[in-house]
């Protein structure tokens, strides 16, 4: 019998079963209920053009969203920070078919609150090979609806961790994106993608690169059918 590849799920859910103790984990589940009362991170639908941004990479060079779709479509995923195990973990796994999402024709842009150093910092130890961006006072994670202050309880686990997140954003907001992916095709809607106030819930990469292959092929085959857009390719999967 063949072995399934392991899933990134299945590594969210090992390292959890690793590293969280009983308390944290009836912290956590507080602040998941919290924050769905609270209607947090809705994220955008499906449909919805993408919110054009202009941020920095761990580089310090400006990086433009719509500039970027000109070349193709682009995989946006939204995370908490080096600091978050769990956020590491998805840019690792996105590491290893980056290959395959620039054959496919498109790109990844990984967007944090953290400052410029801090997102150079990750992107060195973790050896990435796609665009690390500073998301200066979560701006255009409130433009993608997904921003949101953590309560202070967690404010206080956090601090107890030693993770100091003011030392990480250089603000004192506490303020942070649900994590999130999206896939905007090169006209600047959004195709498909996942948001969820548990930042252990996250879109496979593996689905990521099935529906950039997929935009691949309809773009070729547009060219000689000239159909102008992929309508009804995508089911909506945005959570």
């Amino acid at each position: 019998m063949e072995k399934r590849e392991r899933s990134l799920k299945d590594e969210l859910d090992a390292l959890q079963a690793r590293n969280m103790s009983p308390e944290a984990a009836a912290a956590f589940a507080k602040l998941i209920q919290d924050l769905r009362v609270q209607g947090a991170g809705v994220g955008l639908n499906i449909g919805d053009k993408a919110p054009d941004f202009t941020l920095d990479d761990a580089a310090g060079k400006s990086v433009t969203l719509y500039e970027e779709l000109a070349k193709g479509p682009v995989i946006i995923v939204f995370y908490r920070g080096e600091w978050c195990p769990y956020c590491n973990l998805q840019l690792k796994a996105y590491e290893r078919i980056i290959d395959e999402i620039k054959t496919a024709g498109a790109q990844l842009i990984a967007i944090s609150p953290q400052t410029p150093d801090h997102s150079l910092s990750m992107q060195e130890k973790h050896e990435l090979s796609f665009s690390v961006l500073s998301d200066t006072n979560n701006k255009t994670a409130e433009n993608y609806n997904l921003k949101y202050k953590l309560p202070d309880f967690q404010q206080e686990i956090l601090k107890r961790s030693g993770i100091e997140l003011n030392q990480y954003n250089g603000d004192h907001t506490f303020e942070l994106p649900v994590t999130a992916t999206f896939i905007i095709d090169k006209n600047g809607t959004v195709i498909a993608g996942a948001s969820d106030v548990n930042h252990r819930t996250r879109m496979e990469p593996s689905e990521t690169l099935k529906i950039v292959r997929s935009l691949q092929y309809y773009y070729s085959e547009s060219q000689i059918h000239s159909r102008s857009e992929p309508r009804g390719l995508f089911k909506d999967n945005i959570s």
